[in-house]
């Protein structure tokens, strides 16, 4: 179909994933404009996770060409009939989708949304449909496909932002620097006076040091391998470092303790650091765990695991509040971020891959 011809499709460029691994090559693709429910949105960047790069490297031929994407931020160019909250021009922040039907999502939960994997992994609506029909490629990601010059969101994954701030700055707060922090702010409440040890200090990490400083934890522990991002853990707010390639973490936090910590996140995903965080919890502790899997069970004592879905956040609520201490100076997530041109996605991909980049950002228009 010609897009010209017809005013209900855009033409728009994307980063398609056609085959496992990679790379993704920007192409021009059709996507239908926005339904009565939906907005469409230019995008002027977006944050790679990874959650994006563990799908192109999983990426199996038969789920067909994907559009990944899920930290934009763009300006709001056309507006549904039944959409609610923005008009074009409008600055926003896009995060995960929700269904807004579910008894979750009617209660302030949408992180716990029923529908959530199928709303954010599912690569359709959800009533199956697909706005980049018309090519062949399946966009949706997250609600979103934000690797891409334009996309479709609702009032749901939407989040309206001053104009004054630097957009593109803005896009990961949408998923990672959301989960970190929520899942100390919101997810386990971290109280003044209370100890946490983070294992693993990349985006989400080093996000959850910035909250535990926030939140008035005594004891904010990061332990990583890389000493250029201890460095900056304790930069940002880490009371102690570890370097889980020269000391021992469990005898170390007990030195600092001296009984366990009230809360572990675990976000590397290994089962060695799984068992090591329930080890070092204090009686009373929690394991919240990032990277997924259903933890070790039934837990000794009063110990519990917890898993974590976008730290429990309302992205409404949640990502002003994080801009409000972004500009108190209590949140400084910039000194995460490293820019790409949308052409050098592939890039920052790899950059992100090999630890070069805590937070890869695209570039992919002016605001």
């Amino acid at each position: 179909m010609d897009h010209q011809a017809d005013p209900r499709i855009h033409g728009i460029e994307a980063a398609v994933l056609r085959r496992q691994g990679g790379p993704l090559r920007i192409e021009a693709l059709e996507l239908e404009g926005p339904r009565d429910d939906e907005v469409l949105v230019r995008l002027v960047g977006s944050g790679i996770c990874h959650t994006d790069i563990d799908f192109r490297d999983s990426w199996s031929a038969a789920d067909g060409p994907l559009v990944l994407g899920h930290e934009g931020a763009g300006v709001v160019e056309q507006v549904g009939a039944d959409a609610q909250g923005v008009k074009p021009g409008d600055h926003v922040v896009l995060s995960f989708q929700s269904c807004g039907q579910c008894h979750p999502c009617l209660t302030g939960r949408p992180a716990r949304c029923d529908r959530f994997m199928e709303a954010n992994f599912g690569f359709a609506r959800l009533d199956g449909s697909n706005a980049l029909r018309h090519s062949g490629v399946r966009g949706h990601f997250f609600g979103q496909s934000s690797f891409a010059s334009h996309t479709l969101a609702t009032s749901r994954n939407m989040v309206k932002v001053d104009k004054e701030l630097p957009l593109a700055l803005l896009a990961p707060l949408g998923c990672g620097l959301q989960t970190g922090a929520g899942t100390v702010l919101n997810s386990l409440a971290v109280r003044p006076g209370q100890s946490i040890a983070i294992f693993g200090a990349g985006a989400v990490g080093l996000a959850a040091v910035m909250a535990a400083a926030v939140a008035g934890a005594e004891f904010i522990i990061g332990v990583d391998l890389n000493p250029l991002r201890l460095e900056l853990a304790r930069e940002l707010g880490a009371t102690h470092v570890i370097n889980n390639s020269r000391e021992n973490i469990a005898t170390r936090i007990r030195r600092i303790t001296g009984r366990g910590v009230d809360f572990v996140l675990e976000i590397t995903g290994s089962p060695r650091m799984l068992l090591l965080a329930v080890q070092v919890l204090n009686p009373h502790g929690t394991v919240a765990l990032i990277a997924g899997g259903n933890g070790p069970g039934a837990l000794p004592g009063g110990r519990k695991s917890i898993n974590i879905i976008q730290g429990d956040a309302v992205p409404q609520r949640f990502i002003p509040q994080l801009i409000d201490l972004y500009r108190a100076g209590q949140f400084p997530f910039d000194r995460l971020v490293r820019f790409y041109d949308f052409k050098e996605i592939n890039q920052a991909i790899a950059d992100a891959k090999q630890g070069y980049a805590i937070k890869p950002v695209l570039r992919i228009s002016e605001p």
